[in-house]
């Protein structure tokens, strides 16, 4: 497994969609809704991420609406997974569709904010500092191979490009 990389951005549990993607920006473009990512409940969230980066949450992480930007704020702000240890179906799927790693795990509370950490989707597992391994549920590899692409558009693309059934 890789050495730690990012670093954690630890929330809590029931973070919704509003906060990620708030409903005062969705008309502007990707940039300025990016730049209001979970200011609610971090102010210096969207300036001080850093690609790479982790978002940790606790149960219920995406609940809400349906939109789709919330995952995509995440994607443009360079986080590379969300860890927590249940997700709303919807943003769960959106994520995974936009190439965004979600990732359920019930050791998501121990880690701590601020920790360096490494995502292994295929191990389903997180690397924390110190080396301490913590299990996640395994994605289907189906699913990783979207994530991998960039998500489902960009793996269809490549699908049919490839002359394979999608």
């Amino acid at each position: 497994m890789s050495a730690p990389t990012g670093r954690a951005w630890v929330f809590g549990d029931d973070v919704d969609t509003d906060r990620l993607a708030p409903g005062l920006y969705m008309k502007g473009p990707i940039e300025v809704l990016a730049s209001h990512c979970l200011e609610a409940l971090d102010p210096a969230f969207a300036a001080d991420v850093r690609p790479g980066d982790v978002l940790v949450a606790g149960r219920n992480f995406g609940l809400g609406s349906s939109r789709e930007q919330a995952a995509e704020v995440l994607r443009h702000l360079g986080v590379i997974a969300v860890v927590a240890s249940s997700f709303a179906g919807i943003f769960y799927r959106n994520a995974l569709n936009l190439g965004l790693l979600a990732l359920v795990s019930a050791a998501a509370p121990r880690i701590q904010p601020g920790q360096r950490l490494a995502v292994d989707a295929e191990a389903a597992a997180i690397v924390l500092e110190g080396g301490e391994v913590l299990d996640c549920e395994p994605i289907p590899p189906h699913l990783l191979a979207m994530v991998r692409d960039g998500g489902l558009v960009p793996h269809l693309a490549k699908r049919l490009a490839g002359g394979k059934r999608a």
